[in-house]
């Protein structure tokens, strides 16, 4: 008999695994305090990695990467990935131009307390560790935006660093007025150049599309056959930024918002199939052909920028983590990185959960 123990709330993924585990009739649920377990079901940001792998006669495994923040915080992934061009050597088309921007009374906070910190110790390794939290590129944005510009390339977006259904966000095609959005907010954001020309569907709108990744213990990594379109309810409209239902489709905000929500697709979602049928008839492209080629290498590259911090080989415990990356696509059928959530909840596809088990393929 094998153990588990479930600590995650609100999670519908691990909530339907624990299912199968009980049913299966070889594992079986201890108390939530109980250090006596071969699997752990976590909540992500109250995990004790350190406590993990130290209960005799027991090999552990968690279902979270210790250092996942580093491509799951989107200010984090934005380091990492430029991090991991610059070290490679590489220039990846797949990466949007995107800036950190801490808001200004985080800044001052920041900048005064390093100074006393400074004065106190006085070491130069720690000016350069304290110096490093108060960077800001809001200076570097303006430059880019300026530079874009001029091709007529101006919507930026503002998306907060730990945000998530859709909330916290500005759109504008002036940074100046972004950074005073994030300024007048509590957290960093990252303020990322905006696809002008999306690839549309029928009624003229916008989608991306999530994809389920499974890094496992080994560092390999499956995606899942099957991921969601997640579609918007109303026609693409960049004249009008404050339109959200034309901009946004996250499934929370379409279903709160949208009056025509549903109106397209069941629950604004297209799976696979009927996906590939659209890019065939108005593109002329296939999903197999020209789009997932160029999403697995992708997500290929973001585990290679972020194994340094999340690579658990050596450690006294196992790690696996279940992902949902986002793309979108362009006009011309080149998709593009939008961001990592490290815990992706499956209610925006819960007609097809049933027949989640449709298969990994090894990328």
């Amino acid at each position: 008999m094998y153990y588990f123990i479930y600590r995650s709330t609100g999670s519908s993924v691990y909530s339907a695994v624990t299912e199968i585990l009980e049913k299966s009739g070889y594992w079986q649920c201890k108390n939530p305090d109980s250090s006596k377990f071969h699997l752990v079901f976590g909540e992500r940001n109250r995990l004790s990695f350190a406590r993990l792998g130290h209960e005799p006669g027991f090999t552990q495994a968690v279902n979270y990467f210790n250092g996942n923040d580093s491509i799951c915080k989107k200010s984090s992934l934005v380091c990492t990935l430029k991090d991991y061009a610059k070290k490679c050597e590489r220039n990846f088309d797949w990466i949007l131009p995107a800036y950190v921007v801490n808001p200004e009374k985080i800044r001052k906070e920041i900048k005064f307390h390093s100074k006393r910190l400074k004065e106190n110790l006085k070491s130069p390794w720690m000016e350069f560790y304290l110096e490093k939290p108060v960077r800001d590129f809001r200076e570097d944005l303006r430059r880019a935006s300026a530079t874009l510009a001029s091709g007529n390339q101006r919507i930026w977006i503002a998306k907060p660093n730990t945000g998530c259904k859709g909330e916290g966000i500005m759109i504008s095609d002036d940074i100046d007025q972004l950074i005073q959005f994030v300024d007048n907010s509590n957290q960093s954001h990252v303020i990322q150049k905006y696809v002008e020309n999306p690839m549309l569907l029928t009624g003229e709108r916008k989608f991306d599309i999530r994809c389920w990744v499974l890094l496992d213990h080994k560092y390999d990594i499956y995606l899942y056959r099957e991921g969601v379109v997640r579609t918007a309810s109303d026609a693409y409209d960049p004249s009008n930024l404050d339109k959200v239902t034309s901009h946004l489709t996250n499934h929370c905000l379409q279903q709160q918002l949208a009056d025509k929500f549903g109106e397209y697709e069941e629950g604004n979602e297209m799976f696979y199939e009927e996906f590939n049928r659209f890019l065939e008839a108005k593109y002329n492209l296939s999903l197999e052909s020209d789009i997932l080629p160029q999403i697995r290498r992708i997500i290929k590259d973001c585990f290679a920028a972020g194994k340094e911090k999340m690579d658990a080989s050596g450690l006294s415990y196992k790690s696996f983590q279940l992902f949902g990356f986002d793309f979108i696509i362009d006009d011309k059928g080149h998709v593009y990185l939008l961001e990592i959530n490290g815990a992706p909840a499956c209610a925006e596809c819960a007609r097809q959960l049933p027949s989640f088990g449709c298969g990994v393929e090894y990328v």
